[in-house]
């Protein structure tokens, strides 16, 4: 299957389709593979710089027609990695349907108005969760 390339493939992937569409699109090229390729994607667009020294899990809960795909981002000394499961308590742990997460890694969702609206669901430290988009370059 193809991967899903560069944030513009992904957000023309997604453009004008609904959930159903859009969930249906990533099962067909394998869910798990999609969502390790946009959180490896993620983990790359760290900087450092932003981060100010500071260490931190943070976790996913990822819902699609298959099930819940729990990832983790952990960032310490300098680095982001990506891990699939929860093998680490998390600071901050954010839940949203897959249709939700590639509108928002790809700019068409607005994380406050995600949370706003229920698409978004947080637990853990919420003040961390607002501070830490600041770490990751768009």
């Amino acid at each position: 299957m193809a991967d899903i390339g560069s944030p513009e493939e992904l957000a023309s992937l997604i453009e004008g389709k609904s959930d159903d569409e859009i969930n249906a699109g990533v099962a067909e090229r394998g869910t798990e593979k999609v969502l390790t390729q946009i959180f490896e994607g993620w983990a790359a667009r760290f900087n450092p710089d932003r981060a100010g020294g500071q260490s931190a899990v943070i976790g996913f809960d990822i819902t699609s027609p298959e099930g819940t795909h729990q990832y983790q981002l952990k960032v310490a000394d300098g680095t982001c990695e990506a891990v699939s499961g929860a093998p680490e308590p998390a600071r901050v742990t954010m839940g949203l349907a897959v249709p939700d997460l590639l509108r928002l890694v790809t700019g068409k969702l607005d994380g406050m108005q995600a949370f706003m609206t229920g698409k978004l669901k947080l637990s853990g430290d919420m003040m961390f969760a607002q501070s830490m988009q600041a770490w990751f370059t768009q």
